[in-house]
């Protein structure tokens, strides 16, 4: 083996790159000038801008193989990791009133991932918690027909020096979507880059102000989109959507793997299995599996994440989304099946804070 210093290792350390920007970390700046070698033995920190970087492990692992494949695999390699405080206090922080930012995404389309984030943002507001709701799904905004406000016009004020973005509000819920800024009956035809910069406008160019609960619908499978919002925000964790159907119980395995990998590493806080039957209006009683039965609660149990509903498949929530009224807003089965959630969906946020450590829990009271 060569003799180790200073140069060869950072020569090495240029062969990994941040993911999204594709820059290498040198050059990035996050190797910090304290390399220290002694024999086959190297220690360095690499800078990360806040303890909630996604990428931190994989960069991490990523660093150790590069010196074992660019110099010696019988390197013996210590990273450290730091987060200085100077750079944390160089950009302001994202959304620093709301408490918790909770994804809602499913792998694949049609399995009803609006419904439920719309349904969950009002149960919650029923229940007393301040929401937002953020339409993130760009190519497919559908909010703005879910709260009944496809004409809004969107208007801003002045806060702190800053023109901000002010949220529509109704049934107790802030609400954001591309779909406020866009002809409703035309696509959205842009590039990805186009798509995540409207985004991180709606998110840091809005008066959200405090909120317990902020909901990110999220785009259906896996894109760029994704990679922006964990990249933008802490998300405290993701519901995911999907129906008893294989094809979708599939593609959410594939959504609940990308969020729990080394690159996203965003918590799990359980899964929705929606149009879990068919209910006749008439009949309430009856239950009709045509989807398949039990698919999801399977897919829960195999992965040890936590079930949190159970939605059945009944007219009035169609009725509702297309009529601009949420059927969590009514007093019916189905409607108790969202409050449901939404008791589900607070309950796994406590359990995920009470493994934090205590100086960076969050405790939520009602309004």
């Amino acid at each position: 083996m060569e003799t180790l210093y200073p140069n060869l290792i950072l020569d090495a350390l240029r062969n990994v790159r941040y993911p999204g920007n594709g820059k290498d970390i040198v050059t990035l700046d996050m190797v910090e000038d304290d390399i220290r070698i002694s024999g086959s033995s190297v220690e360095f920190s690499l800078v990360f801008a806040k303890p909630t970087d996604p990428f931190l492990k994989s960069l991490v692992k990523a660093a150790e193989t590069a010196i074992h494949t660019y110099i010696s695999p019988e390197v013996n390699v210590t990273v450290h990791t730091k987060v200085p405080e100077i750079r944390s206090q160089e950009k302001p922080q994202v959304l620093p009133g709301v408490k918790h930012i909770i994804g809602v995404s499913s792998g694949k389309g049609g399995v009803g991932k609006s419904t439920v984030a719309s349904n969950l943002a009002v149960a919650l507001a029923r229940e007393g918690y301040k929401v937002g709701l953020l339409d993130a799904d760009i190519f497919g905004p559908s909010m703005p027909k879910m709260f009944g406000l496809e004409d809004e016009q969107l208007y801003m004020h002045e806060v702190n020096g800053r023109q901000l973005i002010i949220p529509t509000e109704r049934y107790g819920v802030k609400l954001l979507s591309i779909g406020f800024l866009v002809d409703k009956n035309s696509p959205v035809l842009w590039r990805g880059s186009m798509a995540s910069n409207a985004l991180r406008q709606l998110i840091e160019e809005a008066d959200w102000g405090e909120l317990d609960y902020f909901l990110i619908d999220m785009p259906p499978g896996t894109s760029d989109i994704h990679l922006t919002l964990v990249q933008t925000l802490p998300i405290t964790g993701v519901v995911i959507v999907s129906t008893p159907q294989e094809v979708a119980l599939a593609d959410a395995r594939k959504g609940i793997a990308m969020f729990t990998g080394e690159k996203v590493n965003v918590p799990i806080l359980g899964l929705v299995e929606n149009m879990a039957w068919f209910t006749p209006e008439k009949h309430p009683d009856e239950r009709y599996y045509l989807f398949g039965r039990e698919g999801a609660v399977k897919l829960a149990n195999e992965l040890g994440v936590r079930l949190l509903a159970q939605i059945p498949l009944v007219q009035g929530i169609c009725d509702g989304g297309d009529g601009g009224q949420p059927i969590a807003l009514a007093d019916t089965l189905t409607a108790h099946a969202f409050m449901h959630l939404a008791h589900e969906v607070t309950d796994a946020v406590a359990e995920r804070e009470a493994t934090l450590p205590p100086t960076i829990k969050v405790n939520v009271t009602k309004k």
